[in-house]
Formats: structure tokens, sequence, C-alpha cells
């Protein structure tokens, strides 16, 4: 039986990927269907029957399937790569991907956020351009502008968090003041 305080770290399930599971995947070079699933949940829940389902047609072992991708992702050289194996092999949208490597990757990657895009308005629409290379460098650029965004005495991942509270906290305060309607 798992001591109480087991189940304590998935209360916040951002800080147990950002520190148990990203030192897991830096000491192996893959992560567990478990580890996996939990970046899929703490950043859409409603879509890990679908990308389980995804990871499935490559391999009818959900864990070999991830560890696949996951070894895949891993073993990519540049950033570029990284991306390259979620949105071209594995037919990840720029969102879910961009959250993944966030997490795995949080010096390198952003998430690309609708929240975010509301802030940053050129990039809107970046997550339906279709041409890879066209995809990466407007993620580029999209990365550039999180980084030169006020303050700039933050983390790139405090970023994504200044980003989309202030996002939350303007669209709150509007649906506020216009009693919820549209």
């Amino acid at each position: 039986m798992k001591p109480p305080t087991f189940y304590h770290k998935f209360y916040n399930l951002e800080n147990y990927i950002l520190k148990e599971v990203r030192e897991k995947f830096n000491n192996v070079g893959y992560l567990s269907a478990f580890d996996f699933f939990c970046i899929i949940i703490w950043k859409a829940n409603r879509a890990k029957t679908k990308i389980a389902e995804r990871l499935l047609s490559y391999n009818s072992d959900l864990e070999q399937s991830v560890q696949g991708l996951t070894s895949k992702i891993f073993s990519a050289i540049s950033d570029k790569d990284k991306l390259r194996v979620l949105i071209d092999e594995y037919k990840f949208r720029l969102p879910m991907a961009s959250a993944i490597l966030s997490l795995l990757y949080p010096d390198n990657f952003t998430i690309y956020d609708v929240r975010v895009c509301e802030t940053l308005t050129d990039y809107k629409g970046l997550d339906g351009v279709s041409n890879f290379e066209k995809l990466w460098l407007g993620y580029s650029d999209y990365i550039k502008s999180v980084r030169s965004y006020e303050p700039q005495d933050i983390s790139l991942r405090d970023k994504d968090r200044f980003l989309w509270g202030k996002s939350f906290h303007e669209q709150l305060n509007s649906d506020i003041k216009s009693n919820f309607k549209k």
C-alpha cells in the first residue's frame, strides 16, 4: 500500500511533471505512459482518449508507443526536430506539442496558447499552419516574443504563467463588466 503522502504529488500536476517527470525523462530518455498522460491531462484532460487512440495506431501497446514517441523526442538533436517528431510524425497540433515540449524542455519551449495569443496578437491562427517549415518559423518568432515580453527577470516557463494569468484576469474582468453576456 502506498503511503498517504504519495498521492499528494499529483494534486499539483505541473509541479510533479516539472520535477519528477522531467528528471526521469532526462535520466532514462523516455517517459512512461503514466507520466506522458499526466502531461496530456495537465494541458487538456478532454484530449487524453483521442491521443491514446492515435498512439495505439502506431503500436497496440500504449506503453511501448509512448516510449517510442518520447525516445524520438529525447534523441532529436535540435529543438526544431523535437517539434517535428510531434507535429509531422505523430500528428499533434501545436498547442499540445508545445505543451509537452515546454514541460520537458522549459528553457527552450513555451506553450502556444490561445490566452497568450490574446496578448501577443501576431500569432493567432499559427496552430492552423500545415507546412512544418512555416509553422516552425512562426513558432520560433512566438517564443522570441514571449521571451521579450516584460518582466524580463523571469524564466520562460514563468512568462507562460504570467501571460496566461494576464489574459485570464482581463477576460474575467471583462466578463464581469458585461454580466457574462457576449
